[in-house]
């Protein structure tokens, strides 16, 4: 029976156990680059089978959160790669995730030389904190072109080279929660009109072209990818085909050799559930050998059943006979008189007590017995 402590098998790697880290934001990465805070944090949860790190900026465009660590630098390379030495030495696996924000950015907190670029130009809603300029409002972002388009794709596959180099076991495709990827998803955030946009087919084409490219790079067997169907994160929503757009999405992902997909489930925080139908439609298309293994409840353990117990036999009641009294042994003195019999005098051949006497054993009795 296999419990969340035995060994795991993803792919080409073996994890300690079946328990998996999930990408938290930390937002610790003082100028985009990851420090000795990051490696201590990493390094206390290198207990668990796999880690995927925080959303990680492939690129200056891509890092629109304060404090957000990149992979675009030998610097930061250098950082991550303590890291991963430190989750390595307690036998963990790690991945990084590779999450370009697009427009979910404010000018103040992109890196030098980092503008907001999106599928169309069409301003995220609300506000981002900056550790200069207080809550911004979100821009309105670029609208990409082709060179965009190329540009982005290979700044993926930069960062999953960067991520090789700096010891990760493999990289996760943010596809989810509204940033760039899903945007190119989503129609509410994808009104383009070329081969990227309109159907979802065309809206898919960005999301596979990306695991197309970083594949080649560095190998399937290296690569997941995060998925949230039905999300409503960063100004995204419901709209109609969105289990048959992510089944055949999930489908062109499995024929590109991914080791995983990631689906995300916010509704503890209030999100709509995603629907199971859209779940199961994506587990099929994507069915194969790279998934963990899901755990099933063990079975109920009842205990055996107990044989009916036995009627009680009836047994007739038959008076004690009194025993004869004993007659003393030859040449023996007479046994003496009991205290019961010395205090209730009156019995034939038994001594009688001085009254003083007898109302003293009489106190003694009745504090023996408690009631003194």
């Amino acid at each position: 029976m296999t419990s969340l402590f035995d060994q795991a098998t993803l792919g080409p790697l073996t994890l300690q156990n079946h328990a998996v880290l999930a990408p938290l934001t930390r937002q610790r990465a003082i100028g985009n680059v990851p420090n000795a805070l990051m490696t201590q944090y990493y390094a206390q949860r290198a207990t668990a089978g796999l880690i995927i790190t925080e959303g990680t900026g492939p690129s200056p465009n891509g890092t629109g959160y304060a404090r957000q660590p990149g992979l675009f630098s030998e610097e930061q390379v250098a950082g991550w790669k303590a890291v991963t030495d430190a989750v390595h030495a307690k036998g963990g696996r790690i991945v990084a995730q590779l999450m370009h924000t697009g427009r979910v950015g404010v000018p103040p907190n992109l890196p030098a030389g980092g503008r907001l670029v999106a599928p169309s130009a069409l301003a995220n809603p609300g506000q981002m904190s900056t550790d200069t300029a207080g809550k911004q409002p979100y821009p309105v972002p670029k609208a990409m072109d082709d060179a965009d388009l190329t540009q982005a794709i290979g700044e993926y596959v930069s960062a999953a080279k960067h991520a090789v180099e700096a010891g990760f076991d493999g990289v996760e495709l943010h596809g989810a929660n509204g940033y760039l990827i899903e945007q190119f998803l989503n129609p509410g955030t994808n009104h383009r009109a070329d081969a990227f946009g309109g159907t979802w087919e065309n809206r898919n084409r960005f999301a596979l072209e990306v695991a197309t490219a970083v594949t080649g790079a560095i190998g399937g067997q290296r690569v997941g990818i995060r998925l949230s169907p039905h999300s409503v994160n960063q100004g995204m929503a419901a709209y109609d085909d969105i289990e048959v757009q992510y089944a055949a999405l999930a489908g062109g992902l499995k024929q590109r050799g991914l080791l995983y997909v990631h689906l995300v489930d916010h509704s503890a925080m209030g999100a709509p559930k995603p629907k199971p139908e859209t779940v199961a439609a994506i587990r099929r298309e994507f069915s194969g050998p790279h998934r963990l293994r899901r755990l099933r409840p063990r079975p109920r353990q009842r205990p055996p059943r107990r044989a009916p117990p036995r009627p009680h036999r009836l047994r007739p009641l038959v008076p004690r006979q009194p025993r004869p009294a004993r007659a003393p042994a030859p040449g023996l003195p007479p046994q003496p008189a009991r205290l019961l019999d010395l205090l209730h005098p009156g019995r034939e051949g038994l001594p009688r007590l001085p009254d003083a006497a007898r109302r003293r054993l009489t106190a003694s009795q009745a504090c023996t017995e408690g009631r003194c």
